[in-house]
């Protein structure tokens, strides 16, 4: 080995950087055992690291497209129910309005049959009570007549004196 120092300090030394050829010389030696060592030992499995890595890279990629397609098919469905739930909201307000005016038209209806009905009854019970008091009144000018007539049959009178006592029958009657 002391060989090795003096031959370095023989060789001629590159000012700037103080390098030695020698020293470069056992730095590319080294360097190309370094390679061929990694190439037979290393190369492989860091390629194998490599490329695993690029794999799982890639599958990343492809669950974030996966979840981003994913999301825009729920954002378009979402979109779907809100535009839906709007339209079938419509409709059932438009339904529920319609079956009001029909209720509020059964029950006007029906008020309108209830009026006729209760107004028929008291067109039917004046109409009664107009006959019951009619024959009342032809029953007491019935009565009013066999009254003047027993007068009359037990009276025998001139026909001033006749119609003088229908008239005062008739006041009698009347009061």
């Amino acid at each position: 080995m002391g060989n090795m120092i003096l031959l370095a300090d023989t060789l001629p030394v590159l000012p700037i950087f103080n390098i030695t050829p020698l020293t470069f010389l056992i730095t590319i030696i080294n360097t190309g055992v370094l390679v061929v060592l990694y190439r037979f030992f290393l190369h492989k499995k860091v390629n194998d690291i490599l490329e695993q890595r690029k794999d799982a890279i890639k599958a990343d990629f492809d669950e974030a497209a996966l979840t981003k397609g994913k999301a825009e098919a729920l954002e378009k469905k979402y979109n779907e129910l809100i535009a839906n739930s709007k339209t079938e909201s419509e409709r059932i307000l438009s339904a529920a309005t319609a079956r009001g005016r029909e209720i509020a038209d059964e029950l006007e209806s029906a008020a309108k049959e209830s009026a006729v009905q209760i107004r028929s009854k008291a067109q039917t019970e004046i109409e009664r009570e107009r006959k019951r008091a009619m024959n009342e009144i032809k029953n007491e000018i019935s009565g009013l007549v066999v009254m003047a007539a027993s007068a009359v049959v037990e009276k025998e009178i001139s026909e001033q004196d006749n119609a003088a006592l229908i008239d005062s029958f008739l006041a009698k009657a009347g009061a």
